[in-house]
Formats: structure tokens, sequence, C-alpha cells
């Protein structure tokens, strides 16, 4: 089993929820004892698809007081941070292959009081983090190609986070490592084994008629009771 002292936390991803009734949906995730909620923000060019921006997770961050964690899948993230920040983002993760200074975005978003994190594609190696990872609070890794929910787990995705958690043991332990796409309770015990701490899942909780329910059964098959 890979080493890892974090507790585990669940961050439901909002693309799969509800926006009629986003004030339920969000209720219910406190009420299953969702740690984190999952934002994707995707702007049709970065990736082929279009979801919400800021003002969206304004009106999010006044019906929840769970941390927003958005994962920004846009080109040029550095002229949209000071934006989500000011809507209510605590943590603000950027895909590698999206920045060119990818330093000094971290920076950036540290400066302006969220939590840095970066993210990496599924054909985006492990080596791409070497410089980085100490420098971030949260690494995400895609277990499907962003753009669109409700994708297929990609198996090879387990040893990729081993091996990142591997990297985050060596040069910064306290960094989070968080998995998105494909996650549901037949995964999500091999993934906390190979290393993952913060699972995030949208259409295996929000497909299902009772969400706190499905949030505490993912959670009990992660930990495997």
């Amino acid at each position: 089993m890979t080493t890892n002292h974090n507790p585990l936390l669940l961050s439901p991803s909002l693309l799969s929820a509800d926006f009629a009734d986003l004030r339920r949906d969000l209720d219910a995730c406190a009420a299953g004892g969702a740690d984190w909620l999952h934002v994707d923000v995707m702007d049709g060019h970065f990736v082929p698809n279009l979801t919400l921006g800021p003002f969206i997770v304004k009106q999010v961050k006044r019906l929840t007081r769970l941390p927003l964690d958005c994962h920004l899948m846009i080109e040029r993230p550095d002229e949209f941070l000071e934006a989500f920040v000011d809507a209510g983002a605590d943590r603000i993760t950027v895909h590698v292959e999206a920045v060119r200074h990818l330093h000094r975005t971290v920076t950036r978003i540290r400066e302006l009081g969220a939590l840095p994190g970066v993210v990496l594609n599924p054909a985006t190696p492990v080596v791409a983090l070497e410089e980085i990872v100490a420098h971030v609070d949260l690494v995400l890794v895609m277990s499907v190609n962003p753009g669109f929910g409700g994708q297929a787990f990609i198996p090879q995705s387990v040893d990729k986070v081993r091996r990142v958690r591997e990297l985050i043991e060596r040069k910064n332990p306290g960094c989070r490592l968080s998995v998105d796409g494909g996650v549901s309770a037949a995964n999500a015990a091999e993934l906390v084994r190979a290393g993952a701490d913060v699972l995030v899942s949208g259409n295996a909780v929000f497909s299902q008629d009772d969400l706190a329910t499905a949030i505490r059964d993912l959670r009990a098959a992660a930990v495997g009771e």
C-alpha cells in the first residue's frame, strides 16, 4: 500500500448536479458528509464543452458552506484567477498543459488568498510535476479525458496515481492527491490504496435518487467498510 497520511475527502462534482434545483443538491451533499464541492469550469477551447463561470460560482458560494475547489479547464487561466477568487473559490487548480509560466500562476493563486493546485491530463506524464509539486496544495489526476461527465474510467490511472503519490511523498508530503473521472464505488478503494486522498465523483453521486446516501456509500466503499 502506498504511504498516505491524509484523511480521505470526498468532493462531488457539480457538473452532474441538477441546476434547476441546485440548493436541494447542495444541501444533500452537505447532509451526506461531502468535504468539498468540485466545480468544473470549461471554456469550449481547452476542452470541447462550455460550462459555468464566476457568476455561478458566486451563487453556489451563497448556498453552501462547503469549500469550493474550482478546476479551470480553460485557456489563459491567469486572466480569470482574481474573478474566481472574488466569487468564492477556496481552491483553484490549473492544467499544466494550459499554463506557460506555471510557478507564476500558482504563486498568484496563493497571493489572491486561494490554495493552488495543478492538474494532469491522462496523456501528460508524471514528470511534468517534478518542478511544481513542492509549490502546490493539490495535484489532480484526470482519469478520463476532460470535457464531459459520465465517461469511463481509464484503468491505467491507478498506476499513475501511485507514481504521483510517490513523487508527493518525496517532495511535498502535505500536498493532497485528487482523482477525477469515472470515480465510483467500484474503483474508490483501489484509488485510495494507490495514494489518492480526494475523490471527485459526479455521475456516480448525482445519478442516484438519494444523493446523501450515495456519498456515504462511496466513502464506505473507499475505506473498505
